[in-house]
């Protein structure tokens, strides 16, 4: 299964050394095959984001993914984009910029529709308790949602710790995603 490492300033900070010595620590210590730099009030977004890529770049097996900007993670050479649930228009932009997307869903027909858009993954959640994410969906609504679409799904929301990844281990998922298993 693969691991799907996300920041937030929360964990990771907006000081820039310190950011890349948190990064490089995390990588190192859980070897996750992608990360999506992601913080929605950093006034120093770009800088950071290339800060994020150039660490990614020195793990070999870690794809980077720029959180909502398309032409950032091109011009930084990311690997991807990740995209939001409002973005299910700038999907194809995103593919002729020949990047991976990865779009957010909570629902199954937000699954369905980016699968039909061309997304390469998506990420489902939450599917345990996160705060601020709504009701979970739980285990028995992820194996439903992948047994009606053939995209790869990433499992977010919850997974703190072996417990959850053990459960959704159980299931066909193509990973889990997360910001605090990982830190």
């Amino acid at each position: 299964m693969y691991k799907y490492l996300i920041t937030s300033r929360e964990f990771y900070t907006d000081t820039p050394a310190i950011f890349r010595n948190i990064l490089h620590e995390q990588f190192r210590e859980h070897m996750p095959e992608y990360a999506l730099y992601r913080d929605k009030s950093n006034p120093n977004y770009n800088i950071q984001a290339a800060h994020f890529v150039e660490v990614c770049s020195q793990f070999e097996d870690i794809k980077s993914f720029i959180h909502r900007d398309a032409d950032l993670a091109k011009e930084l050479n990311a690997d991807g984009v990740h995209l939001t649930s409002t973005q299910f228009d700038k999907i194809e932009y995103a593919k002729s910029l020949g990047l991976e997307v990865i779009v957010s869903t909570h629902t199954h027909d937000e699954v369905l529709q980016a699968q039909g858009l061309g997304a390469d993954a998506v990420t489902y959640s939450p599917i345990f308790s996160s705060p601020g994410k709504g009701e979970p969906k739980g285990v028995e609504k992820l194996k439903e949602l992948l047994n009606k679409c053939s995209v790869k799904v990433f499992a977010l929301g919850g997974i703190v710790d072996k417990k959850q990844v053990s459960e959704i281990e159980k299931t066909q998922a193509y990973g889990f995603a997360s910001i605090r298993y990982f830190y």
